[in-house]
């Protein structure tokens, strides 16, 4: 039996939480029914939930801790919450913990500066998932600093690995870019940028590897000047020292290798031992774990929504296989047909799938239950993206998909 962790930091809804529920139910009724059985217990944890942020109020929230309580009902899952952010916010899951007390665990490791940590019981489940040592922690931050604790997150995250002697990487991407802007002199919050910058300096002083990585597209529209060295380096004057933009492309190709990458909400799934040793079509990257990106957002609110989908665009394109799913207010995308002023430089994002649809690696679905959810239906030309219920997303999350020979897959929450 595998282990699978979801890391879950933001707002989470009844909505999701209820589908996560249903892919769980057809993990263990549809794959392993045996473990169903009262007299068969598991050794070990199989679903390990990792809350922080603002996601710790759904274990105190009547109607969503309903769900929770569901999901503790299945085999083998616990939950870590993160015992600052609950003091911060003076909630408890004593309620929930007095019924599942082997199961919600409100206090965490300790750190190497005496300090409990719940960076350090993410960096411990992250490593039971790892490849042969020396190891690699990546982070993916696609908000920016001050306004969103999750680059706090980022910080504190990339630390506890460097405690453990893991190497780090950061991959800024969207309004990410501005975590590594020089000159950062908050005066309510962490510095992020000198916190990225002692993470630098840690690194180095134990011999241990550190790439922050910037998207170059995200970073040149907002604002951020570069210049070429004529030796085909770009340099910015608008970062600090560590902090490096590039095309894309090569932030990608950090997806190629084996090692976890972790996010403000992500997800981690082992895949089983059945896998084809047969490379995907036109491509021979079958070791670089598959990447699932759910598109949650409405579609033209926000950047997210156009931006998940170049990013899913370019892992295509890199050689590894990549999913899309529209789920959750992310089916708005698909509903009716969109159209634009013909002087607007906007992106229409149903024009932007006609463009990519049949691309290689890369596949498009839309979830249906949202849609049925939402009273609204998919826009009949939008055939390219496949209509999918709970037992398809179950399959997509938990079987191994064929001609990949990575041990784990990618989920990532957009």
């Amino acid at each position: 039996m595998t282990s699978h962790f979801f890391l879950l930091g933001t707002h989470l809804t009844q909505e999701r939480l209820s589908w996560i529920d249903e892919c769980l139910k057809f993990f263990f009724v549809k794959l392993y029914p045996e473990t169903l059985r009262h007299h068969v217990k598991l050794k070990e944890t199989v679903f390990t939930f990792l809350i922080t942020g603002d996601a710790l109020y759904s274990l105190y929230e009547p109607e969503i801790q309903q769900v929770w309580e569901k999901i503790l009902l299945l085999p083998s899952v616990r939950i870590i919450c993160d015992r600052q952010e609950l003091d911060l916010r003076g909630i408890s899951v004593e309620r929930l913990k007095m019924k599942y007390p082997d199961q919600v665990i409100d206090h965490n490791s300790m750190s190497l500066n005496g300090q409990t940590s719940f960076w350090r019981d993410v960096v411990k489940i992250a490593r039971q998932h790892e490849q042969p040592v020396p190891s690699t922690i990546a982070y993916l931050q696609h908000e920016s600093p001050y306004m969103h604790r999750s680059a706090l997150s980022a910080v504190q995250c990339l630390t506890a690995a460097l405690e453990v002697q893991a190497d780090i990487e950061l991959y800024a991407y969207l309004d990410g870019v501005h975590n590594g802007h020089i000159g950062q002199s908050p005066t309510e919050f962490d510095n992020i940028g000198k916190g990225l910058e002692d993470l630098a300096d840690l690194a180095f002083k134990r011999n241990l590897h550190c790439h922050m990585l910037a998207c170059g597209r995200c970073a040149a529209a907002r604002g951020y000047s570069t210049w070429d060295d004529g030796e085909g380096v770009v340099i910015s004057t608008c970062t600090i020292k560590p902090f490096k933009i590039r095309n894309l492309n090569e932030m990608i190709a950090r997806f190629d290798r084996n090692h976890l990458i972790l996010g403000e909400n992500v997800a981690s799934v082992q895949l089983g031992k059945k896998r084809q040793p047969i490379t995907l079509a036109g491509s021979d990257k079958g070791h670089a774990p598959p990447v699932t990106i759910l598109i949650t957002r409405f579609p033209y609110g926000t950047e997210h929504a156009f931006g998940a989908l170049s990013f899913a665009v370019a892992c295509a394109y890199n050689g590894i296989l990549t999913r899309v799913i529209f789920i959750e207010d992310g089916v708005y995308t698909l509903v009716g047909t969109h159209q634009l002023g013909k002087d607007t430089q906007y992106f229409n994002l149903q024009e932007v799938i006609d463009v990519v649809a049949g691309s290689e690696n890369l596949q498009l679905y839309v979830f249906q239950p949202s849609l049925q959810r939402r009273g609204i239906s998919k826009n009949k030309e939008m055939t390219a993206v496949l209509d999918i219920g709970i037992a398809e997303l179950g399959q997509l999350f938990f079987n191994p998909p064929q001609g990949v020979l990575a041990n784990h897959q990618r989920i990532l929450f957009f």
